[in-house]
Order: C-alpha cells, then structure tokens, then sequence
C-alpha cells in the first residue's frame, strides 16, 4: 500500500489539496486541524499538571505532618481514592454522575471537568511521591529548622519542600509525561484534542497510517521535549551530595 502524505495538505471540507498545507480564507487542512489538537492535548497536559502540583504538594505535606494523626489519614484517603479509581472512570463521573448532584457543573466545558478529573487523578501519585522525598530527609534537617525557631510552615516552606522537590525530580518527569499521554482519554467526553483528531480523521480519509503515525510522531516530540526540560530542571536544581547524604530514594 503507498502512503499519501498529502493527505495532511487537504481541505477537511471538500478533500481538495491546499498549496503550502495551511489553509487560508476559512479553509482548514487536516495539518490545521491536527495542530490545533496538538495544542488542546497541550493545554489539557499542562492546566491538569498545575492543578496536580498543588493538591499533590498539600495533600503529600499534610501527610506527613508530626502529630496530626486524623490530618494524614485524610491524606491517605485522598491518595487511595483518586490512586485506585480508573482514569476513564474517573472522567465519566465528573462528566455524567457528579452534574446530577451538582447542577452547575451541567454548565462546565468539557476540557475543564478534564483537567479537573485528570488533575486530582495525578495529585494522588504527586502526593505519594512528596511524602516520599520529604520523609527521605535526615529528621536532622527538620530539628534544625526548628531550633532556627521556625514555625512548622516555615520549616516546610524553605527548608523540607525545597529539598524533598530536588529529590523526587526523577518521578515528578515520569509523571509529567505520564499526564500527557494520559491527555489521550479526553477524547471520550469529546474534547478535540489529538488521539480525538486521529479516530476523526482516520475515518474521513481513509489513512489510518499516516494520520496515527503523525499524531505519534507529535506525542514523541512532546514526551521528549518535556524529559529534556525536567533533565535541564534536575541539573540546575542539584543540590551537591544531598542524594549521596539522604541514601538516594525517593
């Protein structure tokens, strides 16, 4: 079977090449149109990652405050619910289940009940991942800071949190790509993002190999732009024998 690149040069109307790929004057491409989902994935990707570093961040605090037992048993639960329950589920459930309790969200875009689905879903393993780098630390640092007289929000503030984010970069990149890619199950509650373009365009066309291998190709780029950007993030961050002196874990 011969492969038509050209395919992407088309108009997505009337199927009719289009010189240069981009379309003009109200024209749109399947070129246009893959781009544009490349940037929904994008955008889903990263709103959905800032939510989940800042649940992820108080949820993986909390837990490991001293002496607030019924506090880190509310982070456990928070951790164990969004961790075990399916993404897919999860964005059904905000999708159609919790509108029927709370009418509002009838009104809420799609791509944001996304977000918020794929956020919480992904600040559970952030959670796991802060606790872990922050009881990784020599319980040293913490006495000291509060023999500095910090408050326990102070001590977290400059001394716990800077440290445990320099340790746990290596899984805060896994996860990171992890949220792009699981950007992918948008496509069940219709936001035109890429995996949605690629089973719409496939079936106007007709080019399935083409189509899947440039929307692959596009989450490839994406995957390995974000690794060399958390690489880049872990180099200028390090901390010189902190790894060696907290035994290497996270």
């Amino acid at each position: 079977m011969a492969w038509d690149w050209q395919v992407f040069c088309e108009d997505t109307i009337e199927r009719a090449p289009v010189q240069g790929c981009f379309g003009k004057g109200g024209d749109i491409t399947y070129l246009d149109w893959m781009l544009s989902a490349w940037g929904w994935t994008l955008s889903v990707s990263l709103l959905a990652l800032l939510l989940a570093l800042l649940l992820g961040t108080l949820v993986g605090t909390l837990r490991t405050l001293p002496d607030r037992p019924r506090i880190v048993q509310l982070g456990n639960a928070w951790v164990e619910l969004f961790r075990n329950i399916p993404l897919l589920v999860q964005i059904f459930l905000w999708y159609h289940v919790l509108p029927t309790f709370f009418p509002a969200l009838q009104a809420v875009p799609g791509f944001v009940l996304v977000v918020l689905a794929l956020g919480f879903f992904t600040s559970a393993r952030i959670a796991e991942q802060v606790r872990s780098g922050i009881e990784t630390l020599p319980r040293g640092q913490r006495y000291a800071a509060m023999a500095m007289g910090f408050t326990t929000f102070q001590s977290y503030r400059y001394v716990l949190l800077p440290a445990a984010f320099r340790i746990i970069i290596p899984p805060l990149t896994s996860e990171t790509m992890n949220i792009f890619k699981n950007s992918s199950v948008a496509f069940a509650v219709s936001v035109a993002e890429l995996t949605m373009f690629a089973m719409q365009a496939q079936e106007e066309t007709a080019r399935g190999v083409e189509v899947y291998l440039g929307v692959t190709a596009l989450y490839v780029v994406s995957a390995f732009a974000i690794n060399r950007i958390m690489a880049f993030i872990e180099q200028r961050v390090r901390v010189p024998g902190l790894h060696a002196a907290s035994g290497g874990g996270h």
